[in-house]
């Protein structure tokens, strides 16, 4: 069995870092998709793919991997540049500006 260890991102709709610090494990797919011609749903016989396990740090996740045998593809997190200065809506009309505020 084949296996990503990762690290999610950030959700587009927040600016906030919830759901960003633990780490997953989850399976690579064994067999691909298949389209119900009745329906038209896709389906697999593969039930690995269904599970994710959450870990609180990396290394629980890598012994987690090695002690059940599973090869596990570890995918490192890009992390965030912090802003240098937080700047608020009242510094636009400071009065120690550099340059002068114009629409």
């Amino acid at each position: 069995m084949r296996a990503r260890i990762y690290q999610p991102a950030k959700t587009a709709m927040s600016s906030g870092q919830a759901k960003t610090k633990q780490w997953i494990l989850e399976f690579f797919p064994a067999s691909p998709r298949e389209v119900d011609p009745l329906m038209g749903w896709t389906s697999s016989s593969d039930t690995q793919s269904q599970v994710r396990l959450t870990f609180d740090s990396k290394e629980a996740a890598l012994a987690y991997a090695a002690e059940h045998g599973i090869e596990a593809q570890v995918n490192e997190p890009n992390k965030r540049k912090p802003n240098i200065r937080a700047r608020g809506y009242a510094e636009n009309f400071a009065v120690d500006r550099r340059a002068v505020w114009t629409h």
